[in-house]
């Protein structure tokens, strides 16, 4: 009766380890190893290290579980056949089946799955004793693990997946609606193209680079802007920009005969196949706010702002106390569609 409970012992208990220890393996996501391991605790290096060569770890879970599994059914088997005779045989088996199946598969796996945050940091070094303990078989299950597979470098998480965690966080309450915005449009960000946020170049306010000063400032639609392209003969040739605040110090100044040009600054230039990411890089290593988009031909397009971009990411928009206008595109596009309502038959003729 000892030997078939130590049989027995050793079927469920050695299972139900290896299948918790499998199950926290699978669960714990690499992330929040970081985590822990930034905060100091040694054990999650341990853990990222296993996860990083997952095969090993594995093989030495699942032939632990399989030799525990042999000896145990095999020693249960023999022992109830002695105890009981051969024809309680098929009813002791199906008991054992059931007890394995329930306690050292269901439900370890399940604690396993639902607990992994508490029992991750303490399964490092269990786990690292089963690849000791069954080091032979884990090397022989490495050498035929490569036969069948190749080396890839696969990414072990993608932007969707992010952004599916990112939900899902929201849905539990981690995140707030506002957090998972800004969240799902920085993820987007190396994929949109400036051309989707840019201001188009038929509502871009710009000014004739031989404007004096003096002539800027009469002109009241340039004072809702902070920088302004200038433009040199035909808005297709733009020359750079001016910054507002630049006219009204020259202004004080006295200097009301400079012209544009004068103070004019260089612009970026994008084309229009770049990206908000690629942009966003370009224009903080230039310490620049505003880029001129160009089309295939070197074409005005339009413009993106610094504040564009800000804005994409954040999902709002930015307005200061000194904007008179909420919505600067917005407020754009009105001012066209009213010069297209007053000078009708000379848009439609185009």
């Amino acid at each position: 009766m000892i030997l078939l409970l130590f049989y027995l012992f050793l079927a469920l208990f050695v299972s139900f380890l290896c299948s918790i220890m499998e199950s926290v393996l699978l669960s714990t996501p690499i992330p929040f190893l970081n985590v822990k391991e930034e905060n100091g605790h040694k054990s999650a290096t341990t853990f990222i290290k296993l996860k990083n060569n997952i095969d090993r770890p594995l093989s030495a879970i699942l032939s632990l579980n399989t030799v525990a599994h042999t000896i145990g059914a095999a020693g249960v088997g023999a022992q109830a056949t002695k105890m009981f005779g051969e024809l309680y045989f098929g009813i002791i088996s199906a008991i054992l089946t059931l007890l394995i199946l329930v306690f050292s598969e269901i439900i370890p796996k399940t604690i396993g799955a639902r607990y992994w945050r508490k029992l991750a940091l303490g399964s490092g070094k269990i786990i690292n004793i089963m690849v000791i303990i069954t080091f032979p078989l884990v090397i022989m299950a490495g050498y035929i693990t490569k036969l069948f597979s190749r080396d890839q470098n696969e990414l072990s998480v993608s932007r969707e997946e992010i952004s599916a965690m990112a939900n899902i966080g929201t849905k539990e309450g981690i995140f707030e609606e506002k957090e998972n915005k800004i969240i799902q449009n920085l993820i987007r960000l190396g994929t949109v193209k400036v051309t989707e946020i840019m201001t188009p170049r038929v509502v871009v306010t710009v000014a004739d680079e031989n404007m004096s000063l003096e002539e800027f400032l009469r002109k009241k639609e340039f004072l809702h802007f902070s920088r302004i392209p200038v433009y040199s003969n035909n808005i297709e040739n733009i020359t750079g920009y001016i910054l507002r605040q630049t006219v009204f110090e020259k202004l004080a100044e006295d200097e009301t005969n400079l012209k544009l040009k004068d103070i004019c600054r260089e612009i970026v230039i994008a084309h229009e196949f770049q990206t908000l990411l690629n942009l966003w890089e370009v224009l903080l290593e230039k310490k620049e706010h505003i880029a001129l988009i160009v089309d295939e031909y070197g074409g005005m397009d339009g413009i993106v702002t610094m504040e564009d971009i800000i804005e994409t990411i954040l999902g709002i928009e930015i307005v200061d106390e000194r904007d008179q206008v909420i919505d600067m595109q917005q407020y754009a596009r009105e001012r066209w569609n009213e010069r297209k309502a007053k000078y009708k038959f000379l848009y439609n003729s185009e």
